[in-house]
C-alpha cells in the first residue's frame, strides 16, 4: 500500500488506462474502479480521476493486493494524462 501526494513511485513503463469518475455519485466511483480493475491486464496502471480522494476505495485495494498513489494536486498532467484539476489516483499490481 502507498498513499502519498507525489508521483515517483508509480510505474512509468506500463500501459495506462484512465477512468474518470468525477460525475458519479457514491458508490459509483468505488464500484466502477473495482470492476475495471478485474478486467484490466495485470501490467496496466489504472489512473482514476475523481473529485476527492477515494478514502473508501483504499481498504478494498489493500485487501486485493494493489498498490496506489493519490495526488491531490497533480499539476496539468499525471503519467501523461490530462488531469483538469482532478484528484488523481494511480492503482497497479505491485508484483507481476
Amino acid at each position: 500500500m502507498a498513499e502519498t501526494s507525489t508521483e515517483p513511485a508509480v510505474p512509468r513503463d506500463r500501459p495506462v488506462e484512465v477512468l474518470d469518475v468525477r460525475e458519479l455519485s457514491p458508490p459509483g466511483p468505488l464500484k466502477e474502479t473495482l470492476e475495471l480493475l478485474t478486467e484490466l491486464p495485470e501490467e496496466t496502471v489504472l489512473v482514476q480521476l475523481n473529485d476527492r480522494a477515494p478514502q473508501f476505495l483504499y481498504p478494498k485495494l489493500d485487501d486485493r493486493g494493489y498498490t496506489y498513489v493519490t495526488a491531490t494536486d497533480p499539476g496539468p498532467t499525471f503519467l501523461g494524462v490530462q488531469t483538469d484539476g482532478a484528484v488523481v489516483s494511480a492503482i497497479w499490481v505491485t508484483d507481476l
